[in-house]
C-alpha cells in the first residue's frame, strides 16, 4: 500500500537517515536533491527541530540599501510633477538635494516600475546603442535650423532661428522671426556674431535661406556671404539627412517639450522675451545629460574665443544704395564654370581660369565693363546692356565692400597656420579657413589687430595680446625664418 508523504515529512525522513549513519551522498541521491541541500536541512533541523524544515522565502530579513520610504516618496513626486525626468535627472536632482544614501539609477528605475510610472514594456535603449559625436572644443562648429510651432492669441504662428554650439549644447541663437527668409535669419546670425564671436564652422541643413545649392539661381545666397567674409567654413548635410543635424533638432524637442507645450503668446515681444529667459535657464541651470549633468555655460565659457568683430554683408549693401545705378560703381558677380558673369540680363565673358571666383564689375563712364579680380583688372568690354536696367540690376546684387584703406600701423608678416589662424605677441588672432597657408600683414591700430591680405583689409580683432610681448613681435617683422633642412 503506498503512503503520500508530505514535503516536511520527506524531510524529516532524509534527515533521520543521515543521523542514523547513512552517507549524505547515498540520502541525496535517493531523494533526488544535492548534497547542499541535504546539509541545508540538518542545519535547520538542528537549530529549530521539526518546524525548520517547513518552507518559507528565501527573501532576506533586512535590507540595508532599500530606499527609505522619504526618498521614495521623493522620486515619485518628482515624476509626477516632471514627467519628461528619467531616473538619471531624478537621480541628479536628489544629489543636489543632499539625499543619504543616493540610490542608483537602476534602484529608481524599478521603483517607477513599481508604481506604474514608467511602461516597462517600453524598449530601453542600452548606452552601447548611442553613437555620440561631437567638436572637441567650444566655437568649432555650430549648427542652425529653423522650427515652427510658436502660436499667438491671433492665430498666427512665429518661427524660430536656433543655433547650438555642437561641443557644449550652449544655445547661442534663439530668434522669434514672423517669416525665416534671408533677411531675418541673417539678422539672427550676425547677433549671434556680435555677442559670441565668430566659430570655425557652420552647420546646416539645405534650406533656401542657408544655400542656393538647390536654388533656382546660381549665385551664393546671403548666408553664405556672410560666412564667407567672416572667414567661416559653411558645410552642408546630405540631401532628406535631418540626423546629421542631430543636436539642434534634440534641442527644438526640448523646446517644445519645456516651453512650448500648450502656451499661447499675445504678441511676438512677449513669446521672445519668455523665450530669453527659458535660454538663459537652458544654458546657465539645468543640467544637461549629453555632456555629463552639467550646464551647457561650463563647456562653453571654458573654451570660448576672445572678442571678434564680424564683418556683415548688410552693413556694406546700405553704403551701396547711395550710389547705385550711376557710373564707376562697382558690384560683385561670381564667375560660372564656363568663365562667364551676367549683368543686365546679358553675359559677359571673363575666363575659364576664374571659374567660381567672385569679381567685381566696374561699368566705367566711357561704356565700357571693367572686371577686377582681387583688385587687378582681368578684363574689359563693350557694354551691351540696356541702360534703362542698370540701376535695378545692381539693387539686387549690390557691389561688394572692395579695397579698403589703410589705417596705419607697423606691418608684421606672418604666415596663416592650417586652422586659419595667425601668431601676434603670443596670441593668435583669427585670419579664416579661406586664408590657410597664406601670408598676411598684422597691423596693431591702437587697441586693435589688423590682418590685411593683398592691400585689403580681411578681419580686425580687439587686441587681446600681452603687451609687454609687442616688442619681440615688431622685432621680427618678417615672422620666424624657416628652419634649415639637414643634409
Amino acid at each position: 500500500m503506498l503512503v503520500r508523504l508530505g514535503l516536511v515529512e520527506q524531510r524529516h525522513k532524509a534527515v533521520l537517515e543521515v543521523l542514523g549513519g547513512a552517507p549524505i551522498t547515498d540520502v541525496a541521491r535517493r531523494y533526488g536533491v544535492t548534497r547542499q541541500t541535504v546539509h541545508s536541512w540538518l542545519n535547520r533541523y538542528g537549530g529549530k527541530g521539526l518546524a525548520g524544515l517547513v518552507s518559507h522565502s528565501s527573501r532576506p530579513a533586512s535590507c540595508p540599501h532599500q530606499m527609505r520610504p522619504e526618498v521614495i516618496a521623493r522620486v515619485l513626486e518628482m515624476r509626477r510633477a516632471h514627467s519628461g525626468w528619467g531616473p538619471r535627472t531624478i537621480r541628479h536632482h536628489l544629489a543636489r538635494e543632499g539625499t543619504v544614501p543616493l540610490p542608483g539609477r537602476s534602484s529608481i528605475y524599478r521603483c517607477l516600475v513599481r508604481h506604474h510610472l514608467i511602461d516597462p514594456q517600453k524598449r530601453r535603449r542600452r548606452r552601447e546603442d548611442y553613437r555620440r559625436w561631437e567638436r572637441s572644443r567650444s566655437m568649432e562648429l555650430w549648427q542652425m535650423d529653423i522650427m515652427g510651432g510658436v502660436r499667438l492669441t491671433d492665430g498666427s504662428e512665429l518661427q524660430i532661428v536656433t543655433g547650438l554650439d555642437d561641443h557644449s549644447r550652449f544655445c547661442i541663437c534663439a530668434h522669434l522671426v514672423a517669416r525665416a527668409t534671408a533677411r531675418p535669419v541673417c539678422e539672427a546670425l550676425a547677433g549671434a556674431l556680435r555677442r559670441h564671436g565668430v566659430p570655425e564652422q557652420i552647420l546646416s541643413d539645405n534650406g533656401k535661406v542657408f544655400t542656393g545649392r538647390f536654388g533656382l539661381g546660381k549665385g551664393e545666397v546671403l548666408f553664405d556671404r556672410i560666412c564667407r567674409e567672416n572667414g567661416i567654413r559653411h558645410l552642408l548635410t546630405a540631401p532628406r539627412s535631418p540626423t546629421t543635424t542631430g543636436k539642434v533638432e534634440r534641442f527644438h524637442k526640448t523646446v517644445r517639450k519645456e516651453f512650448l507645450a500648450g502656451r499661447v503668446f499675445a504678441s511676438c515681444e512677449e513669446a521672445q522675451a519668455e523665450l530669453d529667459k527659458w535660454v538663459e535657464s537652458y544654458n546657465h541651470t539645468r543640467p544637461h545629460q549629453g555632456i555629463g549633468m552639467v550646464f551647457p555655460a561650463s563647456r562653453f565659457a571654458a573654451t570660448a574665443p576672445g572678442d571678434f568683430e564680424p564683418f556683415l554683408s548688410e552693413e556694406a549693401d546700405d553704403r551701396a544704395q547711395e550710389s547705385i545705378g550711376t557710373a564707376g560703381v562697382r558690384t560683385r558677380r561670381k564667375v560660372s564654370s564656363n568663365g562667364r558673369i551676367r549683368l543686365v540680363g546679358k553675359n559677359y565673358a571673363v575666363g575659364r581660369f576664374l571659374a567660381g571666383e567672385m569679381v567685381e564689375v566696374e561699368i566705367a563712364r566711357d561704356g565700357l565693363v571693367n572686371v577686377y579680380h582681387r583688385g587687378v583688372l582681368v578684363a574689359t568690354t563693350a557694354r551691351h546692356h540696356p541702360i534703362e536696367g542698370e540701376a535695378a540690376a545692381l539693387r539686387r546684387r549690390p557691389r561688394g565692400t572692395g579695397a579698403q584703406v589703410r589705417t596705419g600701423g607697423k606691418p608684421v608678416l606672418r604666415l596663416v597656420d592650417a586652422r586659419g589662424s595667425v601668431s601676434f605677441a603670443g596670441a593668435m588672432y583669427r585670419a579664416g579657413n579661406p586664408y590657410a597657408s597664406k601670408q598676411v600683414e598684422v597691423r596693431l591700430v591702437k587697441d586693435r589687430v589688423e590682418i590685411w591680405l593683398e592691400n585689403k583689409l580681411i578681419r580686425t580683432h580687439l587686441a587681446r595680446h600681452d603687451k609687454d610681448k609687442e616688442h619681440g613681435a615688431f622685432g621680427v617683422p618678417g615672422g620666424r625664418p624657416p628652419k634649415k633642412k639637414a643634409s
